[in-house]
């Protein structure tokens, strides 16, 4: 006997595809999500990578944008297990004298630790924070797709947005605060000198000051855990293990959404699209590569600068210099000899991730997409120049590359985590100019994965804003605004 149809499937389980999900769960739909990998997350997943007891976050970490989110505010996952770990120092940066530039959530605290460049830093961000909330609601949705609910606060916000990081450090006044701003920008994986990376900067510290940049106790898992454990109770069905090739293997369905890559479109419904479109997915540039290393360590890291060991993310970088310097270089093909390292050290702050005694370790640079080489001894290298010692304390390590992130995860395409490149206008209109770039020319088909707007981070408002479209253009529903306090 034939199943019946279900009102919508999702493919792929990464949290926009489990919000996408919840989303549609929540209207009375009857929703089956299919997952490729034995469990469900997608980057937001936790694995013993190194030895026994020692638990790894197999792609995301740390999450300004998970519990600044407007769409995890209002789903009650906290009922469902999730609870945020804050660390008293948000981000780290070390310096080579020995010193650390920090982000505190009191903005009065961290202008006082910038030095020359406290002033300018506070007139950088002064304006926003206090204000996440309004900020998020206007900044994490598509360009144009509706009319601004703060229009003067995101006309003021965008005015220093657009610009390249490196007009913003120019305007920061010696090495602290211009390091600060420089690790933050380096997030998007782009040369500083490229327009909109000042946007990353800025809204990760002003993120860093309202919401703090936390880690869920139990690792990232615990997120996709409680989306699943939300998604159950509401009648919903998550299938692992079943690597979906197309849609016409899949039981019918009013609607299909898909987690996954823009590219991937072409395999899995491409006898439904027209050919002109799917050119116009080819042109979508991919990002930058990473290489991650996951470490066991026999105690905290080693850090000079004391700051860095009361956070939860560090950024070795060095000077700002140093930093636009190491991305210019993979931009032009080639891994930086002292590359931005983004680390994590979530142990510190959650003992559940090791064995008493022991830590966990996370750090990832950037690299040429698709690039084949080892870059652990560069990555080391760096961790040394701040943390003299830090080999000594390596009880085990597993290294990942661009092919092997690809090999565990589709969507990381020559090891891209952001599922396409956040340069220039592509940060904003993706993958492609479109007021609704969740639909495509198939009324049945949609894409609802870090490929769209508000693009990459553990957040789900890319599934979310694509499960309204579905709720509207194939079920004739509207939903309310989001309320960030709805379940709070």
């Amino acid at each position: 006997m034939a199943e019946e149809p279900f009102d919508a499937i999702v493919v792929g389980s990464g949290p926009n595809g489990l919000t996408a999900a919840v989303t549609l769960a929540e209207a009375g739909l009857r929703v089956r999500v299919y997952e490729a990998a034995d469990g469900a997350g997608g980057g937001a997943r936790t694995a013993e990578l190194t030895l026994p007891g020692f638990r790894h976050d197999v792609c995301s970490a740390v999450h300004p944008f998970g519990v600044g989110s407007p769409v995890f505010a209002a789903l009650p996952l906290a009922e469902h297990g999730l609870e945020w770990i804050e660390p008293e120092v948000q981000v780290a940066h070390p310096l080579p004298d020995g010193s650390a530039a920090v982000l505190r959530r009191s903005l009065d605290e961290t202008v006082a630790s910038l030095g020359a460049g406290g002033g300018a830093y506070r007139s950088l961000v002064r304006p926003f924070v206090g204000r996440w909330w309004d900020v998020a609601e206007d900044v994490l949705r598509p360009v144009g797709s509706a009319w601004p609910a703060h229009p003067l606060l995101l006309g003021r916000l965008g005015l220093r947005a657009l610009l390249p990081a490196s007009a913003v450090l120019r305007r920061l006044r010696g090495d602290v605060a211009s390091a600060l701003f420089a690790g933050m920008a380096g997030h998007a994986g782009e040369p500083l000198s490229t327009p909109l990376t000042a946007a990353f900067g800025l809204l990760l510290a002003v993120a860093g000051h309202d919401v703090g940049w936390p880690i869920p106790r139990g690792g990232s898992q615990a997120i996709t855990d409680a989306l699943v454990s939300y998604f159950e109770s509401l009648g919903g069905e998550v299938v692992t293990g079943h690597r979906v090739e197309h849609l016409r293997d899949l039981p019918g369905a009013r609607a299909y959404l898909l987690d996954t890559s823009a590219w991937a479109l072409r395999g899995l419904a491409g006898d439904r699209l027209p050919r002109r479109f799917l050119d116009r997915l080819d042109r979508f540039r991919p990002g930058v590569g990473v290489f991650k290393v996951d470490y066991a360590l026999s105690e905290p890291v080693p850090w000079r600068a004391g700051a860095c060991r009361q956070a939860g993310t560090v950024h070795v970088g060095g000077p700002a210099m140093e930093v636009a310097a190491s991305l210019r270089s993979v931009r032009e093909g080639r891994p930086a000899e002292r590359p931005l390292v983004l680390a994590a050290q979530p142990s510190v702050l959650d003992s559940s991730r090791a064995p008493s005694g022991r830590h966990t370790f996370w750090a990832y640079a950037h690299v040429p997409r698709a690039w084949s080489g080892d870059l652990t001894a560069t990555i080391e290298n760096q961790l040394e120049r701040f943390a003299p010692g830090f080999r000594d304390v390596v009880l085990a390590r597993v290294t990942s590359g661009p092919a092997e992130l690809e090999a565990r995860n589709a969507n990381y395409v020559g090891g891209d985590i952001s599922s396409g490149a956040l340069r220039g206008l592509q940060a904003i209109f993706r993958p492609r100019l479109a007021v609704v770039p969740y639909a495509t020319p198939d009324p049945e088909v949609f894409l609802c994965s870090s490929a769209t707007p508000p693009g990459p981070g553990v957040h789900g408002m890319c599934g979310h804003l694509a499960a309204r479209v579905v709720l509207r253009r194939v079920f004739d529903r509207r939903l309310d605004p989001l309320r960030q306090d709805e379940h709070s």
